[in-house]
């Protein structure tokens, strides 16, 4: 678990510390200038830490040896919109293109265990996040059912495979469900996912998801299709990499806007969030969706409502005990009393200028302030301490 993990290692920095030993070192498995990367060294320089080694995702995917600091902690983060490590990661191709996520997860899998594999070698060296966990959070079907199995409220999924357009319809009919939400196994950032209703012989299906005689292709601009035939087209290119289907949860509004919320959970506690509004199904900001109005959330919740949401993020990270932060998609119900998690995020922490919200313990911290923040309160732990020092309490995220 990351917190013996971490404890262990206050210990060891307690006596390196007052041996006049070196400080904590870093280690980011990422890609080099991207701003991922950029804005936790950034973190990491304004608590006093040196900036972070950085192995370069691309030498990872393609097998070179990794060589780390003996002690270091390392941190895997996404290998972000890198067309090279994207090459790499799912084939030759246009980077834009829909498609692909089995191949990008087999191989991103692939590299994680090299990196457990070079930690496990390198004296004193911790992971701080469980690759295997990583893997769940990639795929969407193994995400929900370990969810579903611990009692975290999700939306209802169609069982098993659905190998493409024809067994959608069929399944839909059998569960009677008459609005879907299809998304592809191991997406990110809503590829290839697609809002669909039925009534009758009426079809609207809802996308980011552009077709073309070319096939499918990543668009900032989300679409309708209405003719069947482009409907079927799309989920059939879909269903090749896997599917995950579920029902559409009726999500709540405001101000004509859908809304959700994405909470960032750290160690434990959700510091951040930021509410996600759009007049799409889709309220992902780089599609459109804007950035709504937290404190009007939280008085529209009031306190239970609010501790509803904050206790179903903390549920859902908690499927996820080795992993230091979590980005948690949080639906609120049209009632606005039942919730939903509609996904667990491994690299859900990218949000630029947000610091953590009231009552949180990270109110003046950036998400990557705050993991720093709790990487530290491990070393300056009491050595031997049998109880890791809690996140929540201090300043903020």
């Amino acid at each position: 678990m990351i917190h013996e993990h971490l404890t262990s290692l206050a210990a060891a920095e307690g006596a390196a510390s007052r041996a006049g030993g070196r400080t904590t070192s870093l280690t980011v498995v990422g890609t080099p200038g991207e701003r991922r990367v950029t804005m936790f060294a950034d973190a990491c320089v304004r608590h006093g830490l040196r900036e972070p080694a950085v192995v370069p995702w691309t030498s990872v995917l393609r097998g070179q040896d990794v060589t780390l600091e003996p002690g270091t902690l390392v941190r895997i983060e996404s290998p972000g919109e890198d067309a090279e490590a994207d090459a790499l990661l799912r084939g030759p191709g246009e980077p834009s293109r829909v498609g692909g996520g089995a191949a990008w997860h087999a191989a991103f899998t692939a590299g994680t265990a090299r990196i457990r594999r070079a930690v496990g070698r390198t004296p004193g060296a911790v992971l701080l996040a469980d690759v295997d966990e990583i893997a769940v959070m990639f795929d969407k079907r193994l995400c929900h059912a370990r969810l579903s199995a611990a009692g975290v409220p999700v939306p209802a999924a169609l069982p098993g495979p659905v190998g493409g357009y024809a067994e959608l319809r069929e399944r839909m009919g059998q569960a009677g469900w008459g609005r879907v939400f299809v998304k592809p196994a191991h997406g990110s950032s809503a590829s290839g996912v697609v809002a669909l209703q039925t009534s009758g012989h009426r079809i609207k299906a809802v996308t980011s998801a552009e077709l073309s005689a070319g096939g499918l292709h990543n668009s900032l601009r989300v679409r309708s299709y209405e003719d069947e035939a482009d409907v079927a087209a799309i989920v059939d290119l879909l269903a090749g990499d896997g599917l995950h289907v579920e029902r559409w949860f009726p999500k709540a509004g405001l101000d004509g806007r859908t809304i959700d919320l994405r909470v960032v959970v750290v160690d434990g506690t959700p510091t951040h969030a930021v509410v996600r509004a759009s007049r799409s199904p889709m309220t992902n900001l780089h599609l459109g969706g804007e950035r709504g109005d937290l404190g009007t959330v939280r008085t529209r919740l009031g306190p239970q409502g609010w501790a509803r949401v904050t206790e179903a993020c903390v549920r859902a990270a908690s499927c996820f005990p080795g992993s230091l932060t979590a980005g948690v998609d949080l639906m609120i119900g049209v009632d606005w009393r039942s919730v939903a998690v509609a996904e667990v995020n491994a690299f859900g922490d990218l949000l630029p200028r947000l610091t953590g919200f009231p009552g949180g313990g990270a109110e003046h911290l950036t998400t990557y302030e705050a993991q720093v923040r709790a990487i530290l309160a491990r070393r300056t732990a009491t050595p031997g301490a049998a109880v890791p020092v809690p996140l929540g309490g201090n300043a903020d995220g």
